[in-house]
């Protein structure tokens, strides 16, 4: 069994690549033929895997946080093979790790990881939905959540910083951010049906979480065939800082300015936001993302 293992060396600041070499030592010692993957970008990477694909392999597992299973899932989505022929394993060694936590993947425990990934290899694992955001001349595949507001314009800039580390870097953006965040004002169409919503923010979900941990959708699920349309209406600055913590516990649910509906395919349109997919900048908006049923097996 010929298994690629995808690392991000700069996962938890530093620590992907120890846990890239265990993950690797674990399958060999298990009797897998595994060929490591490791570049200093992103993009690198990425040609990488794809280079992996092309040669034949029996699965693919990522080592790292949301941003490598992002990488896993464009490059398996968009492989043009089959979906399913190639499985995607998560061994979670990043920040936030959002995706492992729906998949219910032990985070920071390489052993307990890659014997999962080894259970659903023998089991045939399960397949799971993606999203898929599109703008003119592009086309980007995600497996949690696209984020367009408050929360994208949170990563933008907790992702210009260098410090702190860890979550603490994510709060202080959005503090930061609080201070001259206004309401914007969209055009969305979901399912054909079109309105003009002021927000604090719109999200797309495919999985429940999104900034590590935080269950903005929580009756989401990764196989049911549709996307969860997340608004949260015009708050003020206060009124969002009260609710935003809540999310961790679900419990903005019920709060008058939450909106959640199930979709197949939303259009997205606003002025100067930029939207993120699993943590990743994918651009600006105007995009239309849809559901695409089966679209990934993966190793949980």
């Amino acid at each position: 069994m010929i298994i690629a293992v995808a690392v991000n060396p700069r996962a938890s600041f530093g620590r992907g690549r120890h846990a890239g070499n265990e993950a690797a030592a674990y399958f060999r010692s298990a009797g897998a033929d595994v060929r490591v993957l490791c570049e200093d970008s992103y993009d690198a990477l990425a040609r990488a895997v794809d280079k992996a694909l092309a040669a034949g392999i029996d699965a693919l597992v990522v080592v790292g946080g949301d941003g490598m299973v992002h990488l896993g899932v464009n490059a398996l989505a968009g492989s043009g093979l089959p979906f399913g022929t190639v499985p995607l394993g998560i061994v979670p060694a990043g920040t936030g790790n959002d995706m492992a936590r729906a998949l219910g993947v032990p985070a920071h425990n390489v052993p307990g990881a890659c014997a999962a990934v080894l259970a659903a290899l023998a089991s045939g694992g399960r397949l799971i939905d993606a999203g898929r955001a599109s703008s003119p001349g592009t086309s980007r595949w995600f497996a949690g959540v696209v984020s367009a507001g408050f929360d994208a314009a949170v990563n933008e800039r907790a992702n210009a910083w260098r410090w702190p580390r860890g979550k603490a870097r994510y709060y202080l953006a959005m503090l930061r951010e609080l201070a001259s965040f206004r309401a914007i004002d969209y055009t969305v169409t979901a399912d054909g049906e079109s309105w003009q919503q002021r927000a604090m923010l719109i999200s797309v979900a495919n999985g429940q979480y999104i900034g590590g941990g935080m269950k903005i959708t929580p009756q989401a699920m990764l196989d049911d065939g549709r996307l969860d349309l997340f608004i949260v209406g015009p708050l003020s600055r206060l009124a969002l800082l009260r609710v935003f913590p809540k999310v961790f516990s679900g419990g903005h649910l019920g709060h008058s300015a939450v909106h959640i509906r199930c979709v197949r395919k939303v259009e997205l349109s606003a002025d100067a936001v930029v939207a993120y997919a699993d943590g990743e900048r994918i651009g600006p908006l105007p995009l239309t993302i849809e559901v695409v049923p089966g679209a990934v097996r993966v190793l949980a």
